[in-house]
Parts: structure tokens; C-alpha cells; sequence
């Protein structure tokens, strides 16, 4: 992937380490649908969602910040800054041919551990977005985790991580987050296969597959064996594929995310399409 030629953004914050953001805990409600977007945070990579819910409902702490700065690499802000530049221009172009505006999020590089308007979070975590303050963070060490733990490598694979996320600011600005709490509150399933979770991450795997339509007609930027890559790297993050690699069997009434197979078809089908039409995970199976 030649990301070289990605337009570069400006809303790319290094995390000072400083905390100063709200905490789970302290014996008080989430409130605001906090429960909801713990459990769908729009992290790829969540290890264990229910622990994560379980501390913030007993009034547990979710790993405070280290009161560090983080330490990112130039080269890897500025491949940071240039795919996050690209999902801007997409998803802008995008939005006003449908005569809407869109409003750039911001993403957080961290290190251990960071304070969000959603709680704080740690590197177990992995990438995530919230919507309450409207950031992707992104801990520094992920991609190596992401190499090294998923064996999936190369740029592309590291871009399909934060063209997902992105998705999820996607669907917040379209109301989509609104819609899944409300249908909860009404009763509907969360997790499991069928789960309204798994049909907001496919939904987020679908529009990362829009961008790189988009992307590449714009900046001709992929190269032989790119798109196999972040193929590769959402068949290795179902919810299928990680149970079993955890706990060796695989439970499909826990499901967050959807299987390796529906990763795959959902970011193939936003891809091909080019069209987010096309990504309307919520009607019909899966």
C-alpha cells in the first residue's frame, strides 16, 4: 500500500497521559446508554466485554491512564494521519452527495491506558470509538500485537483496523448508535449471532470496504496482495476464530463481532460496492 500519497489529517491528538476524563466507578450509574456502548464499544479486538462490564457495574476501575505520554514513532503518526486524511475525504465526498455534512472525528494514540468520555480504557481494550466524545483511540502498541498475536501483516491490514472504527463514527453521525440503544431498551438481543452487536460491527467491517472503494479510485494507492491482507486480518478477528483460539470452542450465543466468514463478506461487499447501501446489515440474515 502506497500510503504515502493519503491526504494527511490534522485531527490525530498523541494522548499526554495527564487523564483528567471520566472513570467507570465510584459506585454511580453509567447513565446515557453507558452500558450499551461498552458493549458495543467498536473495539475489533474486545478480549472480554463482559469482564469489561462487570468492573464498570461493580464500580471497578478499567486500568487508569499511566500519567505518561505516549511514545509514537513519526512514521507511524504520520500513517496514522494519512489513512485518517483519506476516511475524511471519503466519507466527506460521500456526505455531501447526499447533501449532508460530514464532521471529522478525532483519533487518540495512547499508551497502557486512557480516559475517554466513554470511561477509561486499557491496551486489552484494543482500538476503539466513542461515541461521547467522538474519537478513535488506538494504542501505539496494537499494531505490533496486531502482527504478532493475529499474524496479520502489512499496511492495509493496519488501515482496514482504523477505516472500522471510523465506521463507527459513520454510524453515529447517521443515528444508527441512537437506533441500537433504542431497540435495546425495547428488549432486543444484543449479543449472539443474530445479536444487534454483530450487526453493527459487520455494518462498521462494510463501510471500512466503502472507503477503500473510494479510496483507491481516488488515489490508485493499493498494491497486489493489499486487499487480501485486510481480508486476512478480519478472517483472523471473528468471533469464531478468537473463541476457539481462547477457550477451544466456539459459542455463537456470546458472538459480538460475527464470524471470520462475515467479517469477510461484509468489508468484500463495501468494497465492491463502493456503496453504502449496500451495508444494511440490519435487514435480513447475515
Amino acid at each position: 500500500m502506497d500510503w504515502q500519497k493519503g491526504e494527511r489529517s490534522q485531527n490525530v491528538e498523541v494522548d499526554s497521559g495527564g487523564g483528567g476524563g471520566p472513570r467507570f466507578g465510584g459506585g454511580r450509574g453509567m447513565g446515557i446508554g453507558g452500558i450499551i456502548i461498552l458493549a458495543i464499544l467498536g473495539v475489533v479486538f474486545f478480549k472480554d466485554p463482559t469482564a469489561l462490564l462487570n468492573q464498570a457495574d461493580n464500580g471497578g476501575q478499567v486500568a487508569a491512564p499511566s500519567g505518561e505520554p505516549a511514545q509514537v514513532d513519526p512514521q507511524t503518526k504520520d500513517f496514522v494521519s494519512a489513512i485518517l486524511g483519506s476516511t475524511e475525504k471519503t466519507w466527506g465526498d460521500i456526505f455531501a452527495a447526499h447533501g449532508q455534512q460530514y464532521v471529522d472525528p478525532k483519533l487518540d494514540l495512547f499508551s497502557g491506558g486512557v480516559n475517554t468520555a466513554c470511561g477509561s480504557a486499557s491496551t486489552a481494550v484494543g482500538p476503539f470509538y466513542c461515541p461521547g466524545d467522538q474519537k478513535v483511540y488506538l494504542d501505539v502498541a496494537f499494531f505490533q500485537e496486531l502482527e504478532n498475536r493475529f499474524h496479520a501483516s502489512g499496511d492495509f491490514a493496519r488501515a482496514y483496523v482504523i477505516a472500522h472504527e471510523v465506521g463507527h463514527h459513520v454510524q453515529n453521525l447517521i443515528g444508527v448508535f441512537d437506533q441500537v440503544e433504542q431497540a435495546r431498551r425495547r428488549g432486543a438481543r444484543m449479543e449472539g449471532a443474530d445479536g444487534l452487536s454483530v450487526r453493527q460491527e459487520l455494518q462498521a467491517d462494510c463501510f471500512a470496504g466503502v472507503w477503500a472503494n473510494h479510496s483507491q479510485q481516488r488515489l490508485q494507492w493499493l498494491q497486489p496482495g493489499d486487499i487480501e491482507s485486510a481480508l486476512n486480518a478480519a478472517s483472523k478477528i471473528g468471533d469464531d476464530a478468537l473463541q476457539q483460539q481462547a477457550q477451544g470452542r466456539v459459542v455463537p450465543d456470546s458472538f459480538t463481532h460475527g464470524t471470520s466468514a462475515q467479517r469477510v463478506h461484509w468489508f468484500r461487499t463495501g468494497f465492491e460496492s463502493g456503496d453504502m447501501a449496500s451495508c444494511n446489515t440490519f435487514a435480513g440474515p447475515l
